[in-house]
């Protein structure tokens, strides 16, 4: 896969993240805890407790697999969150997802679309993958404001699909493709030409998405 470069549009930056970013990663997460909670994935069968140091080297020793870039989201300099890109597949499928997170300080200043753009972009034109997707939880409000700015088009519910904090959780799904705009998903944004209803979920789906599944 080669070397990640760090990504930049003003004051943001998203670069590789490194051992040592294991300290302000713990601090941050400590800091945003309440902030953060509802929206942590856990593993149904594994330990509450949360390894930082270990869970960087999981993701760099994915990442040298192939499977992942992982980075930390910077604004003016400052740890301001994490962007995984996970579960690569070249060949025929050539897709991946995005995950991410913000600290709480730095919400609302477009630092999360600009971090999700530049990832997106590196993957569709440096990676060579053909489909990004996204998936948000339904409650998730200000992330499902991050996938209509950008115009990702929504895909459909998908019932309990990942265990976050404490159970499984429905989520909407989203996705772009590199053939929908070649000219990459940051410029399009920038230049305010992003199809109006993009990224929009139906109301059929956000009523579906309050009523329990039914699990015997």
């Amino acid at each position: 896969m080669g070397t990640t470069p760090a990504l930049r549009d003003g004051a943001v930056v998203i670069r590789p993240i490194r051992l040592r970013d294991a300290r302000a990663l713990e601090h941050e997460l400590a800091l945003n805890r309440g902030w953060l909670r509802t929206w942590e994935a856990t593993n149904p069968h594994g330990p509450l407790a949360f390894d930082v140091r270990g869970s960087i080297r999981s993701l760099l020793t994915h990442q040298r697999a192939g499977g992942g870039v992982p980075f930390v989201v910077e604004v003016d300099g400052e740890f301001a969150g994490q962007l995984n890109v996970s579960g690569i597949t070249y060949g025929s499928l050539s897709s991946a997802s995005i995950g991410y997170w913000i600290a709480e300080r730095f919400a609302g200043r477009g630092a999360t679309p600009t971090a999700v753009a530049l990832a997106t972009d590196h993957c569709f034109f440096s990676l060579g993958l053909h489909r990004m997707e996204i998936c948000i939880r339904p409650e998730n409000a200000p992330s499902l404001r991050v996938v209509e700015k950008l115009g990702f088009r929504y895909e459909g519910l998908r019932r309990r699909f990942i265990h976050i904090n404490g159970d499984w959780r429905d989520h909407f799904c989203f996705a772009l493709t590199a053939e929908e705009l070649p000219e990459g998903v940051l410029r399009r944004w920038k230049e305010g030409r992003v199809p109006a209803g993009a990224g929009v979920v139906p109301a059929a789906d956000r009523a579906a998405a309050l009523s329990p599944l039914r699990v015997r």
